[in-house]
């Protein structure tokens, strides 16, 4: 008993509690990069060849009008797997590419061998139904953030009327529920439908856990540097999910990672429990500024703009990067995860290192060279040519995404000390919307673009953007107070 009345009065532990909720709402996140377009290509185009595959006759001289993948060219070990006994005089019309004499290659029956070297020829298996897929998974991985956005307002209204704790509760109940759901569905409209329900899940836990922390932590500098260790919980679980996801799917199977993940949830609910009192309502002592007075302010929409930019690179990195992986490089299914790893451990130093010093030498400072640097990473992902030419540009983009956030972040809840009423729950859903916007924007539209114009114009556009927004952040050098707060 002591030590929960000693808890509840600690801001550590509360600073704790928000980190865990971040660290398990992020690994969730990115645990299904690698994971879903693997297996929808696993149970929709190889699925489809396989069912048709007992129904095909025995080799003859008319045996290329049979359906197409009689032979299926893995992406993961550039093997070409003969199906049904059918021997190399047996090629798909449509399935592989062939040769410029248009003589097919194949391999000896039942005898796996390399693939030729060139991966131009090899790696391009079922191509329509990859551009295809490019843009349902980035639908897929935008209806988290777009029903967070949707969301996110009405909890900024009710953290302020209710509190903080209950919130954070709901949220981690939702967001077990969906862990589970990911864990047993099959077919992409479940996937769907979990990954939609992670976004209310998630709009509680970051708007509650965000506001709780700008309460507790009232000193300009102290919360700065506990916006970063908490931010460094997100990082740390983008750091985790996406190598975390493609090995545990590779070697023990889909449902693994998320009963992992389920299972940790329940011990933050635990946590909560014991440690914030979810049954206690404690409304805000002062009334919240109004969301559409908040929405008006040009130091806060800049702030906003920030988030949601600098975010949406990685974004669109996320559904479209293995894809352009498998199609290039030939990329073996581990690979499509840690080919973000760059990234996540350059975020989490960004984030714990600039919750410190942004404060020293300027957030609006220190968030202008990240978006620049965020820009320049982006021109750079194209040129790689395998996983290690991309080591430099996503270490680049992490640590900048890092300087972004951890200057943002506390920059919201001080112009709401000094320009409106400090109640936070309202202003941290306008930077959960900036930040989903990124992540609803990007994945949706990014799929599109690549089919449109390909993977390297992508990174142009979004690249060139960021750049271009960059000098704005000089508006926040020195932001007025309103004539009371003087």
């Amino acid at each position: 008993q002591p030590w929960l009345a000693a808890g509840r009065a600690s801001p550590r532990l509360v600073l704790g509690v928000v980190f865990v909720a971040l660290l398990l709402d992020n690994i969730l996140l990115t645990v299904v990069v690698p994971i879903v377009p693997t297996f929808l290509y696993t149970t929709e185009y190889e699925g489809a060849s396989s069912s048709v595959s007992p129904a095909l006759p025995q080799p003859t001289p008319a045996a290329p009008r049979a359906p197409p993948f009689s032979s299926l060219l893995s992406y993961f070990d550039n093997t070409t797997v003969p199906v049904r006994g059918f021997t190399s005089a047996v090629e798909p019309p449509n399935g592989t590419r062939t040769s410029p004499s248009g003589h097919s290659r194949s391999s000896p029956p039942g005898h796996p061998s390399r693939a030729p070297p060139a991966p131009a020829r090899s790696c391009l298996q079922g191509g329509e139904f990859l551009a295809q897929e490019n843009t349902r998974v980035g639908l897929l991985f935008a209806s988290k953030a777009l029903v967070q956005l949707l969301v996110n307002p009405w909890v900024g209204l009710l953290t302020n009327r209710i509190g903080y704790h209950i919130p954070m509760f709901l949220g981690f109940t939702i967001m077990f529920l969906s862990t589970v759901m990911f864990a047993f569905s099959g077919t992409y409209t479940l996937l769907f439908i979990a990954r939609a329900l992670q976004g209310i899940g998630s709009s509680f836990s970051s708007v509650a856990g965000l506001g709780l922390l700008a309460s507790v932590y009232p000193d300009d500098s102290e919360r700065g540097s506990a916006m970063g260790i908490a931010l460094g919980g997100l990082a740390l679980g983008v750091l985790i999910g996406a190598p975390f996801g493609s090995i545990m799917y590779e070697f023990v199977g889909k449902a693994s990672p998320f009963l992992v993940l389920a299972f940790l949830a329940l011990l933050d609910g635990a946590l909560q429990l014991c440690i914030l009192q979810p049954s206690r309502i404690s409304p805000e002592s002062t009334k919240a500024t109004p969301v559409s007075t908040l929405l008006r302010d040009p130091y806060i929409l800049v702030a906003a703009g920030a988030l949601c930019f600098s975010n949406m690179g990685v974004a669109m990195l996320e559904p479209t990067l293995p894809i352009w992986m498998l199609q290039t490089m030939c990329s073996p299914q581990w690979q499509l995860g840690m080919a973000f790893l760059p990234a996540s451990i350059s975020y989490l130093i960004g984030t714990n290192l600039f919750g410190i010093l942004a404060n020293r030498m300027g957030r609006w400072l220190c968030s202008m060279i990240g978006m620049a640097v965020v820009g320049i990473s982006l021109l750079c992902v194209p040129l790689a040519t395998n996983i290690y030419g991309l080591i430099g540009p996503n270490a680049g983009l992490g640590f900048a995404i890092g300087m972004v956030d951890s200057s943002m972040m506390p920059i919201m809840g001080y112009l709401v000390d000094l320009r409106h009423t400090s109640a936070y729950g309202t202003v941290y859903a306008i930077a959960d919307v900036a930040f989903c916007m990124g992540f609803a924007i990007g994945p949706s539209t990014g799929g599109a673009i690549v089919r449109a114009l390909g993977f390297p114009w992508l990174m142009v556009i979004v690249g060139a953007l960021n750049v271009a927004y960059a000098p704005l952040c000089w508006l926040l050098r020195s932001p007025p107070a309103t004539e009371e707060k003087m």
